[in-house]
């Protein structure tokens, strides 16, 4: 219950410190691309375009980990419910 407490004021300062970090520094960056594009936007909002393309990228980039997992899961769970029903018909 305590401990319930404790994250809520850590998640309540971290978010405080974000929220003065976007305050301080709510200059205006370009950010030039190839072939003569730009963008210009806060800072606060071209670093988060950044960090959410980072977690997307890395989301994408594990779901083949998670998926070949889950088929492995499934053909181990088939193969032990296999087994298990072997068991029993020579059991009996």
């Amino acid at each position: 219950m305590l401990i319930r407490y404790v994250f809520r004021i850590l998640w309540f300062l971290l978010f405080l410190l974000m929220l003065g970090f976007a305050i301080r520094n709510s200059g205006t960056v370009t950010v030039n691309y190839y072939l003569g594009f730009r963008w210009q936007a806060p800072l606060v909002l071209v670093l988060l375009v950044t960090f959410v393309g980072g977690v997307v990228a890395g989301v994408f980039a594990s779901l083949s980990f998670i998926f070949r997992q889950k088929r492995n899961i499934l053909s181990l769970k088939k193969e032990l419910r296999s087994k298990g029903h072997e068991a029993s018909t020579q059991s009996e």
